[in-house]
């Protein structure tokens, strides 16, 4: 090659690797940072979007209570009709009632028993001669589950069965009954001496003239 040529050739070398270090792309050097418009690094999806959960939904169900009427007699503070709720207990309608008098024996009853509508709860008073049929009358059964006292056949024995009535009241009212020829109604044993309102509030679920 002449002197001629070769002095030619080194410019045209030295202008064709600074065309490639200049004009080469700068975005193929690095093919890894970016694909697809993506970063590597770059999440396509946020976390929450990936762990959201819809909570469930609790359905509470409704309760329906029923209303009852008790009466509450006997050895309480406030005795009377007192309005419960289906499944409430003998103690509740004793609350309801005041709680308990000083004088109340509450050795028979059963404080866990649920309440019935139209029940009766008699509290006797400590050392009273309970009836035959207080043990359901207590316990919140019903007036008619109950075995009444006939007034107007009853001898002085029955009588002594009902709260409140001991030997000499049993004895006045078989005699005043043989005085005046029986009884027309319940009230009538109030006539008889001995019987007031409160004695004959505690009995008069226990009685019939039939």
């Amino acid at each position: 090659m002449t002197e001629k040529w070769r002095t030619l050739l080194i410019p045209i070398a030295a202008i064709a690797v600074l065309s490639i270090v200049l004009f080469f792309p700068r975005e193929q050097a690095d093919p890894l940072s970016e694909e697809h418009g993506h970063s590597l690094f770059e999440p396509t999806e946020t976390v929450a979007e990936l762990t959201e959960v819809e909570a469930p939904v609790e359905e509470v169900a409704e309760v329906v209570s029923v209303a009852i009427l008790v009466d509450v007699k006997g050895a309480v503070k406030y005795p009377g009709l007192y309005s419960m709720r289906e499944g409430d207990r003998l103690l509740d309608a004793v609350d309801q009632a005041g709680g308990y008098t000083e004088q109340a024996d509450t050795r028979l009853l059963n404080h866990a028993q649920r309440l019935t509508d139209e029940a009766v709860v008699y509290v006797p008073v400590a050392g009273e001669q309970p009836p035959t049929f207080e043990q359901a009358a207590a316990s919140a059964s019903t007036e008619s589950s109950a075995t009444k006292v006939n007034i107007n056949t009853a001898n002085e024995s029955d009588f002594q069965n009902l709260p409140g009535i001991g030997p000499s009241k049993a004895q006045a009212i078989v005699q005043y009954r043989e005085e005046h020829g029986g009884f027309t109604s319940l009230d009538g044993l109030k006539e008889v001496s001995g019987i007031g309102d409160k004695t004959f509030e505690k009995l008069e679920s226990f009685i019939t003239l039939n």
